[in-house]
């Protein structure tokens, strides 16, 4: 088989979304004819981890090799008072509330100081680490993976090295990410920032990102074409999904609710629900599985919610589907930001293949709502359309009621993470 050398920083136990994608495409990478060899931290601060994603590790035709990592974690949480257990979130979560101002300065210098990422230690000893492989080993085609970015800067280090192809997948943007404006840049760090991400996107042989916007925003930046391969569901994770058994009018959010995604207009449609329709408070829960930055819980307080909401933190990924599973709606929050047309969450194509009915707060014209429309999994509300999202609640709980709440979602067998490896191998195989 030909070889694919894989960089990413996310591999299990690691779990949350950032693992999923290379996770998934290395498990079916072999059936088409290519030998993953993924390159990882031995030693790495995963935000979660999640014993359950081992088993999608191919039992043979791959190679795992790893290399100590270090990274400043440590220091930050002596800095902002954290134990040395807690977990740093991604994207800017906060799952109590913090010294403002620590969090402020802290954001500071991760933004001007370890640039692109907190992983920039990893990059030099990666570099000769892998020159060491790749001067041993042949190896048809290298992938990097980010964020973390650092990733990409790796292979690009290799890419000066070695006349080996490269393929930079950008699963989230670099500096068009919704979070950094938030990072407090300095101009000499935008200047930086930008520069290196530019080098990557000119000096990589193919580009890869997981929508059509996150492309045509990567497409400002460089002359060359940004491929879409979106993400996906793996049917292996269903098997042990059960049917709907109407015992609840639960909502349910899967994942990371961090504060730009806090849907305000829902709260509200609830609470007014919650008043005016026969039966509705009787049944109403709102269940978290995953991270919730603390100012959700807020507004929920507020909008007196409190005592409707179940919060299960973080569940392994085949408990997680279990759960929601048993939801009369999956919520999907897009981030109230400037890329929220680029923005398509890993979780809205396990979401369709569930066959519940979603309800996206988002931007009615992005690429998470053409993706609803297009599979007829669910319906796309603007970020202060209250009145329209009362109103698709309660048809749904007019059809819980009358129990047909089933989705037949259309034309998803393309979003398989089988059929997406087969054409990620169409793109490895134009290089080799």
């Amino acid at each position: 088989m030909k070889k694919v050398l894989i960089i990413t920083y996310y591999w299990p136990p690691s779990g949350g979304a950032g693992v999923q994608r290379w996770l998934k495409f290395t498990k079916y990478l072999p059936k088409h004819g290519w030998m993953p060899i993924v390159y990882t931290p031995s030693n790495p601060e995963f935000p979660v981890e999640d014993e359950s994603l081992l088993k999608d590790i191919p039992k043979s035709d791959l190679v795992v090799i790893k290399n100590t990592i270090w990274e400043p974690y440590k220091l930050y949480k002596l800095f902002t008072g954290k134990k040395t257990e807690d977990k740093v979130q991604a994207g800017f979560l906060y799952e109590k509330p913090g010294n403002t101002k620590l969090e402020k300065f802290s954001r500071w210098l991760r933004g001007n100081f370890f640039i692109p990422d907190a992983r920039r230690f990893w990059i030099k000893p990666s570099i000769r680490f892998l020159t060491k492989l790749l001067k041993k080993n042949k190896i048809d085609l290298i992938v990097s993976t980010g964020p973390p970015h650092s990733m990409h800067l790796i292979a690009l280090g290799l890419k000066k090295r070695f006349d080996i192809p490269w393929l930079a997948d950008f699963r989230d943007p670099w500096t068009q990410i919704d979070f950094y404006q938030h990072l407090l840049l300095t101009e000499r760090a935008d200047e930086k920032h930008k520069r290196l991400e530019k080098a990557v996107l000119d000096n990589a042989d193919s580009v890869v990102t997981v929508s059509e916007n996150c492309a045509a925003d990567l497409m400002k930046i460089t002359d060359k074409e940004v491929k879409v391969i979106t993400n996906g569901y793996d049917p292996d994770d269903f098997k042990k999904c059960s049917q709907f058994k109407y015992n609840g009018f639960s909502i349910t959010h899967l994942g990371s609710m961090n504060k730009d995604r806090n849907p305000g207009a829902l709260w509200v449609a609830l609470k007014e629900l919650l008043d005016e329709l026969p039966g509705f408070k009787e049944n109403l829960k709102i269940r978290f599985i995953g991270k919730t930055d603390h100012s959700v819980f807020d507004e929920l307080k507020k909008h007196s919610l409190s005592g409707y909401v179940e919060d299960y933190k973080y569940l392994s990924h085949d408990k997680a589907l279990k759960e929601v599973s048993q939801s009369a709606l999956l919520l999907l929050a897009i981030n109230k930001t400037h890329n929220a047309m680029g923005i398509t969450t890993g979780k809205i194509y396990e979401y369709i293949a569930l066959k519940r009915p979603v309800l996206c707060i988002g931007d009615a014209k992005g690429d998470a709502a053409k993706l609803l429309y297009e599979t007829e999994s669910g319906k796309t509300f603007g970020f202060d359309e209250k009145d329209r999202i009362k109103k698709y609640i309660q048809e749904k709980f007019s059809d819980y009621r009358n129990k047909n709440l089933e989705v037949n979602s259309l034309n998803i067998e393309k979003y398989s993470r089988d059929k997406l490896t087969s054409s990620l191998v169409e793109l490895f195989n134009l290089f080799v």
